[in-house]
């Protein structure tokens, strides 16, 4: 079974403007162990920067880098072409990026509003003060049904949801509180074909409504769907920066697989064989 994601234009969306956020010659060390080094790399509104590597690439430093958590020890960061160094997750998120991570830091037995508002609840503006559930209720039900998730009850537990629909309300939840740049972490690894494709489709969606959307993925098939532009990290170095019109998803997978290396291998085996 194949989940076919509809691929819009490719033509450049940001009409000289300057990148929602990018980053020029960053590294970052920890003590004597060198993580990321020489890193460039530009979000554009309307676009999808796929970053992709294998595990101990790079990728969870450069998340971390952009969503605030940690600073980086050399080179630039811009938001809207303006030099920044981000104190905390919050600091980024006031300039609207917004980090959606893997394990998506929700309630499980608590109902789909209660964790579309953790931490932000809304409160009645008249003593006691209670939460204001029914404003959560129909606010959650509107935002949702704006990326075109249709839920059955947002009462029910956010833990009985699919992966998938999980993921596409943490994407709802981050635009709603004011994300500009969306930084999905491995939203589709642990999902299956069906729901990997449904995440791949509000990805796209977020990308037509004009976000700057980095997915963060080892998974070049997915990469290919939906993504503007590559990155690909190998050991705390760029390997590869293209646009989707100069690379093909062969080219894409095998970069990621070893490229070169790779094809001397397959070679030599292939004499053995």
């Amino acid at each position: 079974m194949t989940t076919t994601v509809e691929k819009p234009s490719h033509d450049a969306p940001s009409g000289g403007k300057a990148p929602l956020v990018e980053l020029k010659n960053v590294g970052k060390t920890y003590g004597n162990i060198t993580a990321l080094k020489d890193i460039c790399l530009r979000v554009h509104a309307g676009e999808v920067t796929g970053i992709l590597g294998d595990n101990g690439a790079g990728k969870s430093t450069l998340i971390k880098i952009i969503s605030g958590l940690h600073q980086q020890t050399e080179g630039d960061l811009l938001v809207d072409g303006e030099s920044t160094r981000f104190s905390s997750p919050a600091d980024a998120l006031s300039k609207g990026i917004a980090t959606v991570y893997q394990n998506l830091a929700v309630v499980p037995l608590m109902p789909v509003w209660r964790n579309f508002f953790l931490g932000q609840e809304i409160r009645k503006k008249s003593f006691p003060f209670s939460l204001d559930a029914n404003a959560m209720r129909a606010t959650t039900l509107t935002e949702l049904s704006k990326m075109g998730i249709e839920l059955p009850d947002v009462d029910a537990p956010i833990g009985s949801l699919s992966g998938g629909q999980r993921q596409c309300v943490a994407i709802a939840r981050a635009v709603f509180f004011g994300a500009r740049v969306l930084i999905l972490d491995e939203p589709t690894a642990a999902l299956g074909v069906k729901q990997s494709g449904v995440v791949l489709k509000y990805i796209t969606a977020a990308k037509e409504a004009g976000f700057g959307v980095v997915f963060i993925t080892h998974n070049p098939h997915h990469a290919h769907m939906v993504g503007d532009h590559f990155v690909l990290l190998n050991r705390g170095r760029q390997k590869l920066d293209c646009a989707y019109d100069d690379i093909t998803l062969d080219r894409l997978t095998q970069e990621m697989a070893g490229g070169d290396e790779l094809e001397a291998l397959t070679h030599e085996l292939g004499r053995k064989v």
